[in-house]
């Protein structure tokens, strides 16, 4: 494919949405009669549920900074004094909070086919297509004229897929290619999760595709779907991903495996979390109802969920009940 750069001030397209979503907005009730707004779903940048991803993500030091696989390199040792050692303590956690921030979850974005002329004098004159690409550097690549000219004389803009691909010619992005590595074929993807590299496929993803393109938002489901049948959430716990891990399974009604990890790990602030949130994203269901008229917290709100909705309630009444017995015998000795 042949591609040209075309300088200058072309008309632009009109302004696309921000990549963030904007938080959901409240719908009328559609039954006649009823006067009153339906409860709105909540939205994943809400503030209330980054603050529960957020808690639920945890954060471990010694994940979030763990050596990278490169070359070796002597260790540094430096001499603190107290003061010192918790201002360096600090900025660690900073320094973490930082490396944690959740990547946007976005519905797949719109396919363009918009035909902008037919220009039947010009079919067959040549035989490749042309790229004419704005290249003016104070316009967002969201925001970049990008069309293409078609053997047959069809003046078009250019798909999602050739935008990205010109503008990582023109405008490179550090840790993406042109051409998307093979890794990201739903064949390939499952050799490297037999060697629990979920986080490292994630992190590639991130990279390589933009947060409302088809490949990013399948690999993430792949991912997530991948986790969930094997029971690896400690894979991405204390990792930026986590969050959209369980804002994915609790829209999909799959609680209950991640509930059972959380307790058996003694997690029982983050389970409730989970259980918060999980009603938050479902109000209608009976569980969210009975949580709310009796004002349940901690076990109680647990023990409801999974009494109404848990499609696994023996498993999960053991792991609560070892979880009741080893705090009881805590609290004994």
């Amino acid at each position: 494919m042949a591609a040209l750069a075309a300088r200058g001030t072309a008309a632009l397209p009109a302004r696309l949405r921000p990549l963030w979503a904007l938080p959901a907005r409240r719908a009328l009730a559609a039954a006649a009669g009823e006067g009153k707004a339906a409860q709105p779903k909540p939205a994943f940048t809400d503030e209330a549920v980054q603050s529960l991803l957020y808690k639920m993500t945890g954060l471990d030091l010694h994940k979030v900074f763990r050596p990278e696989k490169k070359g070796l390199k002597p260790p540094h040792y430096k001499l603190m004094t107290e003061a010192q050692l918790e201002e360096a303590t600090r900025k660690a956690i900073e320094e973490a909070k930082t490396k944690l921030i959740m990547p946007p979850v976005l519905n797949e974005r719109e396919p363009i086919d918009d035909v902008l002329a037919e220009d039947k004098i010009l079919e067959g004159t040549e035989t490749a297509k042309y790229v004419f690409t704005d290249l003016s550097l104070s316009i967002p690549h969201r925001e970049r004229f990008i069309v293409v000219r078609e053997p047959n004389g069809v003046l078009r803009k250019a798909t999602w897929e050739e935008r990205d691909r010109m503008i990582q010619i023109f405008f490179p992005k550090e840790g993406r290619r042109v051409i998307p590595p093979t890794l990201f074929k739903d064949e390939n993807l499952g050799t490297v999760f037999q060697q629990d590299r979920h986080e490292d496929v994630l992190n590639m993803c991130i990279a390589q595709f933009e947060p409302d393109s088809p490949d990013y938002i399948r690999v993430h489901h792949r991912t997530y779907e991948d986790i969930e049948k094997h029971g690896k959430y400690d894979l991405l716990r204390s990792t930026r991903h986590f969050g959209g891990m369980v804002w994915y399974l609790l829209n999909r009604k799959k609680a209950d495996g991640l509930l059972i990890d959380m307790i058996n790990r003694d997690l029982l602030d983050d389970a409730t979390s989970l259980i918060t949130l999980y009603h938050m994203l479902h109000p209608e269901c009976q569980s969210a109802k009975e949580a709310k008229e009796q004002k349940l917290q901690g076990v109680d709100l647990i023990k409801v969920f999974v009494k109404t909705e848990s499609q696994r309630e023996g498993y999960i009444q053991l792991a609560l009940q070892a979880y009741e017995e080893a705090m009881a015998t805590s609290s004994a000795s």
